[in-house]
């Protein structure tokens, strides 16, 4: 993701969290919070639509399989933070007693098309109607990747739920909900026939989801997360080798993350 655009992302939700706390300032307090975490994927078979008016191409892949990478399973701690698949969370809870707060929820998913499978094309290709086959393989010239991320950023709604706590509040479980919507920010990488495309990220469309979770907070300040998510993203334009490509898939999603609250 473009730094500017990130700080942009930022800079607005910070000043939404002063906007509410501000306009609440009479209710208790509220709880900014972050956090940090790794995940993992199952998609829903998509198809895949491409156009190239050059090269005289108009054609769908069909029912596609496609699988995440997760990197974190394989030598967490010798790679940088960023390269595997991770999550974060910045909230704010702006009505601590109903228990509800809004948040910036990221994260950082690698979708790639699996290899070895006939993928069923169906449209025009050079100018020809065509209903066959091919095998998606790289040492063909078929791959295609979201890798440095299909990116989900959704800017969700909260709501908390009080499970258990002790009567110091040093430990504390509570079920979260969430639901949201924002765009999504791929990072494109395929070769089509051989016709490979300069790798870049960009905007690339919207997506939806909802999330349930279960948070057990520690001696306050310290928290632990696990969460499963349901998303919903519905790529365009994305930038191919002479042309456009456009899909939609569903996403399921197990997220754990370790987060700090900083009550205000």
């Amino acid at each position: 993701m473009k730094k500017p655009v990130f700080c942009l992302f930022v800079l607005g939700f910070i000043f939404s969290v002063f906007k509410v706390n501000a306009q609440n300032s009479s209710t208790k307090r509220g709880d900014l919070y972050f956090s940090w975490g790794y995940n993992t994927e199952w998609y829903t078979r998509s198809n895949l639509h491409i156009k190239q008016p050059g090269l005289n191409n108009d054609y769908t892949f069909t029912r596609i399989k496609a699988h995440d990478r997760v990197g974190w399973d394989q030598q967490l701690f010798k790679k940088g933070l960023t390269i595997p698949q991770y999550n974060y969370r910045l909230g704010y809870f702006f009505n601590q007693e109903k228990g509800w707060g809004i948040e910036i929820n990221f994260d950082h998913t690698k979708y790639v098309v699996e290899e070895g499978q006939d993928a069923v094309i169906r449209g025009k290709l050079n100018g020809k109607v065509v209903d066959t086959a091919v095998s998606f393989a790289k040492d063909d010239g078929f791959y295609y990747f979201l890798n440095n991320g299909a990116n989900f950023l959704l800017f969700n709604l909260v709501k908390s739920q009080n499970l258990f706590s002790t009567k110091d509040e040093k430990l504390r479980l509570q079920f979260l909900g969430k639901a949201g919507i924002g765009p999504v920010i791929p990072h494109v990488e395929n070769s089509l026939f051989g016709n490979a495309n300069k790798p870049h990220f960009q905007l690339g469309g919207w997506n939806a989801g909802v999330e349930a979770a279960l948070k057990a907070s520690f001696f306050r300040y310290m928290y632990l997360e696990y969460s499963n998510k349901l998303d919903y993203a519905r790529y365009s334009n994305l930038k191919i080798y002479e042309g456009t490509a456009k899909q939609a898939f569903g996403t399921y999603e197990m997220v754990l993350s370790l987060g700090v609250n900083l009550p205000l």
